[in-house]
């Protein structure tokens, strides 16, 4: 009788009779199924082995590299750079009867910050938040420009009422109360930094606030500039797999911030110092560096976790307004107790 030649797509190889095998219920060392349950030592043994390939599978797996962009990276240097030459001059050109020219270049920076960390967090009822965040930019601006005395107590209080307001409009449909705890930070996280924005028209109205404004924003777009540059040409070492960014490009970032905070300190008038531009710049270029840097580890998470923004535009200009927004709250402390 000629031997048979066995089939490619036979279902019953020696791998598949295995695996069948050892789903069977219970087995005799006979052969025969006998229905009793194996020793103890044999099953810890193959229970043992199963763990062993899970580990081995899982450490096998490789984590994907997502390489990074040279000409996206340029573009938000560029982004960056542009970002703070238009917040600078329009400090530089603020006067006590220019004020309203500045506060509307600050608006339309909150309402790109908006756009960006609306559409890329997505919270919960989404329209209500925006809504309430550009009518806590306008009563925020309004209160920068008009108010007797400049000071930050009135940003907080829009502050806090405009996050009560989002929150209880996140509480009317069923569906966006189901993500509600989830979306506390990220809520809170959109509207302090609109709110932050105005804090640069309140110092343009403190004695020495124009020129803390030129340093601090100075060393915030040099820190984020350069980084993105550097990374779109040295990328190394990573950070993580999963985030387009370099070690290289965050330090030596944060470091040419603090030299050109420290360039300015050494030009303008008292009460500035070398000194003094120099610890500026290294406050809010090391917070504007990480900023920017956790800004890519939540873009990172959402796309691990399969959420994406709708509009990549929005995705890409958080990095730069979330470094000059939340910059700010540290530079008005600096400039109000450090500087005078």
């Amino acid at each position: 009788m000629p031997l048979s030649v066995p089939r490619d797509n036979d279902s019953w190889d020696d791998d598949v009779s295995r695996e069948i095998a050892r789903s069977a219920p219970g087995r005799s060392s006979s052969g025969f199924y006998a229905g009793a349950p194996e020793p103890a030592s044999r099953i810890g043994g193959r229970g043992g082995e199963a763990a062993e390939d899970d580990e081995e599978e899982e450490f096998d797996e490789e984590i994907p590299v997502v390489p990074v962009r040279r000409q996206l990276s340029v573009a938000i240097a560029g982004f960056a750079g542009l970002l703070g030459i238009g917040l600078i001059l329009g400090a530089q050109t603020s006067g006590p009867d220019a004020r309203l020219s500045y506060a509307i270049v600050v608006f339309g920076v909150q309402l790109l910050y908006i756009l960006a960390f609306t559409m890329a967090i997505r919270p919960p009822a989404a329209g209500t938040v925006a809504g309430v965040c550009v009518a806590a930019a306008v009563a925020a601006d309004y209160l920068a420009v008009s108010s007797e005395s400049a000071g930050i107590l009135p940003l907080l209080a829009v502050a806090a009422i405009g996050y009560v307001l989002a929150v209880v409009g996140q509480q009317l449909r069923s569906e966006d109360r189901l993500r509600f705890r989830d979306s506390l930070s990220g809520t809170l996280l959109i509207v302090v930094g609109v709110v932050s924005f105005a804090q640069l028209i309140v110092l343009t109205r403190k004695p020495v606030g124009t020129q803390a404004v030129l340093v601090c924003l100075t060393a915030v777009a040099v820190a984020v500039l350069a980084a993105h540059l550097i990374d779109a040409v040295f990328p190394k070492p990573r950070i993580a797999p999963q985030v387009p960014r370099g070690a290289t490009g965050v330090i030596v970032g944060a470091m040419l911030g603090t030299l050109a905070a420290a360039m300015l300190g050494r030009v303008l008038v008292l009460p500035f110092t070398p000194g003094k531009g120099a610890v500026l710049g290294f406050v809010v270029a090391g917070i504007a560096g990480l900023v920017d840097l956790a800004v890519n580890y939540s873009e990172a998470g959402r796309r691990m976790a399969g959420s994406t923004p709708t509009f990549w535009v929005a995705r890409h200009m958080q990095g730069p307004l979330g470094a000059f927004a939340l910059v700010l709250p540290g530079a008005y402390v600096m400039t109000v107790f450090f500087l005078t």
